[in-house]
This record gives structure tokens, sequence and C-alpha cells, in this order.
């Protein structure tokens, strides 16, 4: 028997623990870095397993060395496992137990399946050429993400490659995603706040309405895409929140919004800034409001190495795997990811894998009634564990 078809039939053994696994997180969901529980329960796991543990970087992130018997090059995997602040409205045996937190995006299936996974390639590391690195990561949803500090911490010391597995809903339970270079957007967000003068609705006159000035810039905003961005180029900027709350008869003085922007390349994101800064400064000379503008831009595109992402996708059709019923450029994804960091160190390669749980419904990542079928957690963890083995082997 190949050491990959005894990994495997030692994964699908495996399968009802990283079931327990994910059910467990699901139900004691954190917020990103809060996720001190989580990764408590995650160092346990480890605690009499032949690795070494430690933590790395200013939140709760862990590293996980699996050293082989012989010398060879180093493989890092990563699996985040931060929840989101959404109230779960499933009706989970195992849902949600703390209230307006909920994991709406998956990260708990990751942290499962690469919990697993690590312990069966700790048991089979005196087989192996080299060594693998797990990187369980926190705060992968809010900047500046837990991706930065890890890496400043030194998780990618003397790491040759890097892979990151996410389930997706959208795509059908069976399906293994990828894409070739620009494959997530980077993203920015900004909040602005306009001041004019409050006064009586009677008597606008008298008053500076920061409500006016707020909705021009929201409308205005929207010819940054329209008439700024090449056509053939991607990109996007949404109001996400409108904090302008008052009463029917008088004009506001203050109001503050939240918005997102996404592109495809980084030079685009200099481009929108530059447009978005030069509204705010317009809408204030022409209503003669204050404005004050906080813009980070954060998350980088995600880009996938092209010749590491071939070697990947090319181990995982050649395992065979049966629970695996297509492999298929999905092409760039909208999201975006602090993987990209990684990927800016280290030829790198974010993978998709299937977990639609086929009802009929859509469930999608980021709602209240995410789902996902669990049997993609196996599919995640023998499609790693190929390309671990095949990487080792070369």
């Amino acid at each position: 028997m190949t050491l990959n078809a005894v990994l495997a039939h030692r994964l699908e053994q495996s399968e009802p623990e990283m079931i327990k696994i994910r059910r467990h997180l699901h139900a004691h969901p954190e917020l990103s870095f809060h996720e001190k529980h989580t990764a408590a329960y995650i160092q346990s796991y480890y605690h009499n397993l032949d690795c070494q543990v430690r933590h790395c970087g200013d939140g709760y992130g862990l590293v996980v060395d699996i050293d082989g018997s012989r010398p060879g090059p180093k493989l890092a995997l990563r699996a985040d496992f931060d929840a989101l602040a959404i109230q779960e409205e499933n009706s989970l045996p195992f849902k949600s137990q703390n209230a307006g937190v909920m994991h709406a995006c998956g990260h708990d299936g990751h942290t499962a399946y690469m919990m697993v996974l690590a312990k069966n390639l700790i048991a089979l590391k005196g087989q192996l050429n080299g060594s693998v690195r797990i990187i369980h990561q926190p705060a992968e949803e809010v900047s500046p993400g837990g991706a930065k500090s890890m890496i400043a911490a030194g998780a990618l010391n003397d790491v040759d490659n890097v892979v990151g597995m996410h389930v997706m809903s959208a795509m059908p339970l069976g399906a293994i995603g990828y894409h070739l270079g620009e494959s997530q957007t980077g993203r920015a967000d900004f909040t602005v706040t306009f001041t004019g003068k409050g006064g009586h609705a009677s008597m606008p006159h008298l008053s500076n309405d920061a409500i006016v000035a707020g909705s021009y810039f929201v409308t205005t905003v929207q010819t940054v895409v329209s008439r700024r961005i090449d056509p053939f180029d991607t990109a996007s900027v949404t109001i996400g929140s409108f904090d302008g709350a008052g009463s029917f008869n008088a004009i506001n003085e203050l109001i503050t919004l939240k918005g997102d922007v996404r592109v495809m390349k980084e030079e685009t994101r200099q481009l929108v800034r530059q447009q978005v800064e030069q509204i705010v400064h317009g809408i204030e000379t022409t209503f003669g409001v204050h404005a004050d503008l906080n813009y980070d831009d954060n998350y980088p595109v995600l880009v996938n190495d092209p010749e590491f992402t071939d070697q990947v996708v090319d181990t995982i059709k050649t395992a065979k795997i049966p629970e695996i019923t297509q492999i298929t450029d999905f092409g760039p994804q909208d999201p975006s990811e602090d993987f990209a960091y990684f990927a800016q160190k280290r030829p790198s390669s974010f993978l998709y894998v299937g977990c639609d749980v086929a009802d009929g419904q859509t469930h999608p990542h980021h709602s209240p009634d995410f789902l996902m079928d669990e049997r993609c957690l196996l599919i995640a963890a023998k499609a790693m564990g190929a390309i671990v083995l095949q990487y080792l082997d070369n």
C-alpha cells in the first residue's frame, strides 16, 4: 500500500473526529482577535502529539512543526479559525451558543480538517522527507488580519511554499476550484464623517445640512468605477453604512458613512483611493462642510503562483481521490483574503473546496443561515494530504 493510500485510509477512519471538532468549534465561535478559548482548544489537541507547538504573532496564532525523518523542503499549510459578528438563524443541534457570533464562513471546518490531517501526518512523519508547518491563523475577517503579525513573528521562516484551502458554498460538493495569478480581490475600507451646522428644519438657510452633503457623496462616489476604472479592469466601491439618524424636524449637523473597496490589481488600488479622497474634498468645498476621512488600505490582491499552483493541481488530479468529482479553474473570486500576505512572501496556492448542501436553497458565506455539507472536510483533508506527500517526495 502506498503512503498516500495509507494516509487516505487513516483520514477516512478519522472523518467522525473531523466532524466532531467542527461542531464543537461551530457551537463556540469567537470573534477576530478574541479567539482565546479556540486557540486553547487547538493547542490542547496537540499536547501529547510528537510535534513542536508555539504561539506566533500578536494574537492567538499557533504554529505546529512536523519534522520528517530526513532533510527536505518545508511546506506550510494554513487554516483560519475566527468567526463573524452574525446571529445564527439555523436550527442545527450544534448551532452557536454565543449570541451574535457565528462561524458563517467555514473557518470551523478549515480548522477541524487541518487538526486531524496534522495528527495523521505526525503519525507518518518517520516516512517523510522534509517538514510540514501547520499555521493555525486567527483574525482573518478583520483588518489588519492575523497573517501579518504571524509573518512578522517568523511563521514563514525556512518555509518554501504555502497552501491554503477555503470551503465554498457556491461550489458543489466534490468540486476543487483553483485559479492562476490574481485570484481574489484586494481590499480597503474607509469611514468619512461630514460635519455641517444643525438647526431647525423650517429654517434651512441658517444651517448647513450634513445629510445633503453625504447624499451627494454617495451618488458621486459611484462614478469612481463607472468613469475612472478601465472597463476591462475590476473594482467596486460600496457604501455599507449611512449613519445620519435624527429627527424629522431637525437638520442634521453630523453624519458618518462607511465604505468598502475591492480591486483585482494593486495599481488600481491607488487610483480608487485618490478618487475617493478627491470626491471628499470636493464635497467639503461644494457644501461648506468639514470632512474627516479615515482610509484603510489593507488586504492585498491574492496572487496564486502559476507554476506552484499548476504543480498542486496536478498532484490532486494524479491522486485520483474518489470523492473529488471535478477539478476546475473557477476563475477569480470576489471576496478578499489575508492569505494574500503569505502569498506575497512565498510562492503559494489557495484552493477552494465545494461544500454546497444541495437542498435547493442558497446558503452564502457571511449569512445567518450559512451551511456546509460536512463531507467536504474529508475531501479537503485528502486533497491537502496528497499535496503534502507529493511535495515532500520530490
